[in-house]
């Protein structure tokens, strides 16, 4: 007759490992904010030296609002798209719900403001609005949409860049036609391009915690 050793209780180890990775639900804005700064720089830059009596180099007119509408409609498919990434990996009900909506307002947002700009020009009977009202106005919805979204996503990157644009994009407003094209270019454009290099920042050097657990089985 033989007797069997008793097996050993498991024991499990836990084991904490840290590994960079993006968490769930988390955003890279940066094509986004290539998109909007290229519109920037390319598009109010080069209404910035074209515009007044005397201007630095004899573009076409048509040629500045081109290049910032093809940069806002990039922008915004970029920022349409990675709303769209955010809600593939998120995995609470209500994170999915703000990150459709927060990508439904972006189409919202720019809607409202041809509307309001057309009925404006319409009414008033000044075309020329326009080319002060579009760039002005779209600082504005971006700067707002972003506030929105770094609310929701606690990115106090996005929500300070979009505090800025904000404030920059109707305070140009103050410094006449010619002026505020400088700012949008200067302010605008600058900020992209810190936020595009902070946000490479951000993301690399935030970690994620996972917890494994080991479980050993001994026999005795």
């Amino acid at each position: 007759m033989s007797v069997a050793a008793p097996l050993a209780p498991v024991t499990t180890t836990p084991a904490t490992t840290v590994t960079p990775a993006h968490a769930p639900g988390e955003v890279d804005n940066r094509p986004t904010y290539i998109s909007f700064g290229l519109a920037y720089l390319l598009g109010h830059g080069a209404a910035a030296v074209s515009a007044g009596d005397a201007p630095l180099l004899g573009l076409p007119g048509w040629l500045p609002m081109t290049l910032l509408g093809a940069g806002l409609a990039i922008g915004t498919v970029q920022a349409t798209l990675a709303a769209t990434r955010a809600q593939r990996t998120a995995t609470d009900p209500d994170e999915l719900l703000s990150g459709k909506l927060l990508g439904a307002a972006w189409v919202t947002g720019f809607v409202a403001l041809f509307l309001a700009i057309t009925g404006l020009t319409s009414t008033l009977g000044n075309p020329d609005l326009q080319t002060m009202l579009w760039p002005t106005g779209s600082g504005l919805i971006v700067g707002l949409l972003y506030i929105a979204e770094g609310a929701q996503r606690r990115n106090l990157l996005h929500y300070s860049l979009g505090t800025w644009l904000a404030l920059t994009s109707t305070a140009a407003l103050l410094t006449g036609s010619t002026g505020l094209y400088w700012v949008l270019t200067l302010a605008g454009g600058g900020a992209y391009a810190l936020a595009t290099a902070l946000e490479h920042r951000r993301l690399t050097t935030r970690p994620v915690t996972r917890l494994t657990i080991t479980g050993k089985l001994a026999r005795q």
